[in-house]
């Protein structure tokens, strides 16, 4: 089995773990930003054990360092939104905003890399967007939650451009474990404003025994894991294939959602419509970078 095809088969498990998290999103009672804290702490605090043991050091400059934890910042902004869009629609509407990740990379990506758009990916961005039309024209009492999705998303964009940048100069746990410890700063420094605009009750920080089992998943399993390896692999694969790998995520997340939620996520058939038409954009995706690709060979083989 080759390097990437062993690096597609890791990216789309990734990808059924994190169709996963929209759920236990809805499965733990804590708020959302409460949620985004302790998955930040603990996934930072194993991170950290991790490396210890593994006696890799720590130093990577200050620069660098503040870099990497404002990302965590933007992380930690990004799961809020993600949570807070299943809260307030469904697991099946927040994961299908999520899906418009591959519209923003195709202009974040060239334009922070400095690179020429390619049109074909923003005509497949735009496709996704076709799709997440057809999905708010019959799910309109769900719009905040889609709202919140698709900001959500252009977030998860930006991250995922910058950690493409950074996998060039740092090991993929140790950039994790800064993004997480920023992430976990960050939650920390917004609960003032959380709390007096949005929870005038306080902070809900002291979970059920249930949750703590959930917490403990989401944290290891769907943050450690599966985004340190998701780092690992943009050292190979750029940031714009796997967001649109990412766009798989809404199909997965849905199975699951209908498997464990029952009627609560079944939606009504142009929710199913939109989703199709986003998993085409997925599909075609690999045939025309393919295209495109042998199309510019030759005039690379004359420089």
């Amino acid at each position: 089995m080759t390097q990437t095809t062993t690096d597609y088969i890791k990216l789309h498990f990734i990808v059924w773990i994190w169709g996963f998290t929209a759920i236990l999103g809805l499965l733990i009672s804590i708020p959302s930003v409460e949620i985004v804290f302790y998955r930040t702490l603990i996934a930072a605090v194993v991170l950290w054990g991790l490396l210890v043991y593994s006696k890799v050091s720590f130093r990577i400059g200050k620069r660098e360092a503040y870099k990497i934890l404002g990302t965590g910042f933007i992380i930690a902004a990004h799961w809020i939104l993600f949570f807070a869009a299943a809260r307030v629609s469904t697991a099946s509407v927040c994961l299908a905003g999520m899906a418009t990740c591959s519209l923003w990379t195709s202009f974040l990506e060239p334009l922070m890399n400095k690179k020429k758009i390619k049109a074909f990916e923003v005509v497949l961005g735009l496709i996704v967007i076709a799709g997440l039309y057809v999905i708010f024209r019959f799910e309109f009492n769900h719009a905040l939650g889609l709202f919140m999705a698709v900001a959500s998303a252009f977030l998860s964009a930006l991250f995922s451009v910058i950690n493409g940048k950074l996998t060039v100069r740092h090991n993929p746990y140790m950039i994790t474990f800064y993004e997480m410890a920023g992430a976990c700063i960050g939650t920390a420094l917004f609960f003032p404003f959380y709390t007096y605009y949005f929870a005038p009750e306080g902070l809900q920080l002291i979970p059920t025994a249930i949750d703590w089992l959930w917490l403990f998943i989401l944290a290891v399993i769907c943050t450690v894991y599966a985004f340190s390896v998701s780092v690992e692999i943009m050292k190979r694969v750029s940031a714009f294939v796997v967001n649109l790998t990412v766009n798989l995520e809404p199909v997965y997340g849905i199975i699951l959602a209908v498997i464990i939620f029952g009627e609560k996520e079944q939606m009504k058939p142009g929710f199913y419509v939109g989703t199709v038409i986003i998993l085409i954009s997925v599909l075609i995706y690999p045939v025309l970078n393919r295209y495109y690709k042998r199309k510019a060979l030759p005039l690379d083989n004359l420089r």
